[in-house]
């Protein structure tokens, strides 16, 4: 479901002073991932990048739909091989990652839902063949129902045919996962770029990290330039995966109330500590009319949006990360 938007990301470095580096490219959950790690030592570098390797590959196939691995309960045998009224124990980390989601449905009003896997499946199906769009009665006889499923004490169960997709806030999910096994084994200072979804740790010397905002549909340029450390900035957008029909945009990001996309912004950019969280707010908010995004973002604590349409939208006190 989750957006493939790529933030460009910049070092503001002081002139003469040279910073040592150690990076580690990746590709995980549809997605480059690329781990800037500076000032530690190589040989810790070389472990910690390994281990951050390591995470991102399990996560990967613990919730991948698309694909079944050897003696694996992964997203993929609970949509696809799990029988309807069968329970079965999964690994505490998966628990924690569908609770993750079940948490986030109720705490956004259900405008985040990890049961929109039958949902997503036909939009991307219409989206491949990029002719027409689905009928509102083919998406209504879909099993869409976050109810249908059961977890308790890592036991889960599906009680009608449902289908789980993790793409709302997988990526910041497992991003805040990473970022939290740097800073626990001393690398503070450190920059994470999952697909648009930035985490950075302290700033190092007197610099702080620099993070451009694409502008949607023409992201060779960068409409805003924000200075950050020790948060999170994760986008959601109409422009990366979408078709048009009858000159409407189509984009993959679905409204779980009406099962169809919706275009209030083009794009929406959070800017708060926890990368997952910040996913779950750019879906939810990409989803609202903006005037009730900028309300929703005005009334929580240590959070900051800016939205890209037809003008730029920013919350109340966005402006602390903008570059002067």
């Amino acid at each position: 479901m989750k957006k493939v938007i790529v933030l460009m990301c910049m070092l503001l470095l002081l002139t003469g002073c040279k910073v040592k580096e150690y990076k580690k490219s990746m590709f995980y959950m549809d997605t480059h991932i690329e781990v800037k790690l500076y000032d530690i030592p190589k040989d810790k570098s070389k472990k910690l990048l390994n281990e951050v390797d390591r995470i991102y590959s399990e996560y990967h196939k613990l919730t991948d739909r698309y694909n079944e691995y050897d003696d694996l309960v992964n997203i993929h045998y609970l949509n696809n091989t799990l029988k309807v009224n069968e329970s079965i124990e999964i690994s505490p980390k998966l628990s924690d990652i569908i609770n993750y989601g079940i948490d986030a449905y109720n705490k956004t009003s259900g405008y985040v839902d990890i049961a929109l896997g039958n949902a997503i499946d036909v939009w991307k199906k219409y989206r491949e063949e990029g002719k027409s769009v689905p009928k509102t009665y083919e998406l209504l006889n879909l099993n869409v129902d976050i109810k249908s499923i059961s977890l308790k004490d890592n036991t889960f169960m599906k009680k009608k045919d449902i289908k789980l997709d993790l793409g709302s806030f997988v990526k910041g999910y497992v991003t805040e996962i990473v970022a939290k096994y740097l800073e626990d084994n001393g690398c503070e200072k450190y920059l994470i770029n999952a697909g648009g979804n930035v985490k950075v740790g302290k700033s190092y010397k007197s610099s702080k990290f620099s993070v451009g905002l694409e502008e949607p549909f023409n992201t060779s340029k960068v409409y805003d330039t924000l200075l950050v450390e020790n948060t999170s900035v994760v986008t959601s957008g109409s422009y990366q995966r979408y078709y048009e029909v009858d000159g409407v945009n189509y984009n993959h990001i679905i409204n779980p109330k009406t099962l169809f996309p919706d275009n209030y912004t083009k794009s929406v950019t959070v800017v708060t500590k926890d990368s997952g969280y910040a996913d779950v707010l750019s879906t939810y908010l990409f989803l609202l009319p903006i005037e009730d995004g900028i309300k929703l973002v005005n009334s929580l604590e240590d959070v900051e949006a800016i939205w890209y349409s037809d003008q730029i939208y920013y919350s109340e006190n966005f402006n602390i990360y903008e570059q002067v």
